[in-house]
């Protein structure tokens, strides 16, 4: 089983509100699934995941930072990729505050534009109260540690 190491962010408004992206899947092994997850990616060739968390945010936001700060969370499981690979994932989590709102789509991939299919701001209550599929499924314990820091 292949590898796929990520960085994830935890993306917060000055409200500390946290943005999260909802991810359908129309077709392929994992058609009809829904969900809701945090911006971020796989590594790329030669990149630390402080690079790969800076690139991603840039990329699925158009938010620009130098600094993601330190790790905050680390999440190790198997993942079914839209193709229907398998993977050993390796997720390491990265707070950033923003006083930006508005997104930009410009930075996405068609596999991106395909599933992702909008954003939201998230409180805490509303995080805690929702009957929607939301990873990672500790979101709200590893919110408390980004808060704090």
């Amino acid at each position: 089983m292949n590898s796929r190491p990520s960085a994830r962010l935890l993306v917060l408004d000055m409200g500390g509100r946290v943005l999260l992206f909802r991810f359908v899947d129309l077709t392929g092994p994992m058609a009809g699934r829904e969900y809701w997850a945090t911006p971020g990616g796989a590594l790329e060739e030669g990149e630390t995941f402080e690079q790969a968390a800076i690139r991603e945010l840039q990329e699925e936001t158009g938010i620009q930072t130098t600094d993601v700060g330190r790790q905050i969370a680390r999440r190790q499981f198997e993942l079914q990729l839209p193709d229907g690979e398998r993977v050993s994932a390796d997720e390491r989590y990265f707070a950033v505050r923003t006083p930006e709102t508005a997104i930009s789509r410009e930075g996405w991939t068609e596999v991106e534009k395909q599933l992702m299919t909008c954003h939201r701001w998230w409180s805490l209550d509303e995080l805690s109260q929702t009957s929607e599929t939301v990873f990672p499924e500790n979101l709200i314990e590893m919110l408390s540690v980004a808060i704090v820091t």
